[in-house]
């Protein structure tokens, strides 16, 4: 089960890297975390970043539909925005909020 957590959380860190090999760096991204199983989700990736316009945390889950949930939540642990339906080859452009690059 761990082992399949880890799997997830890389596989989510490889599709960013595939789609813009630098914008981990331009986030500022560090921290990172597998997220575990739950009822909603098959598992995630939670962290931490330090963009132009957002600092704090982007979470992003996999849901059992094979589609992502990417929340941004802030210093004070609350979820600033969250996008829901999300497929990988948009996940730079969405995580991109945090350098003010996407208001949607």
């Amino acid at each position: 089960m761990e082992n399949t957590s880890i799997q997830i959380a890389q596989t989510i860190l490889n599709q960013i890297k595939y789609l813009d090999w630098s914008a981990l760096l331009a986030w500022g991204a560090k921290n990172y975390v597998a997220l575990p199983e739950s009822k909603d989700f098959q598992g995630g990736l939670i962290f931490k970043v330090n963009g132009l316009t957002f600092k704090g945390w982007v979470k992003v889950e996999l849901t059992w539909l094979d589609e992502y949930k990417v929340s941004f939540i802030n210093k004070k642990a609350e979820v600033e925005k969250s996008y829901e339906g999300v497929y990988c080859d948009m996940l730079v452009d969405i995580i991109d909020y945090v350098e003010g690059k996407y208001a949607a």
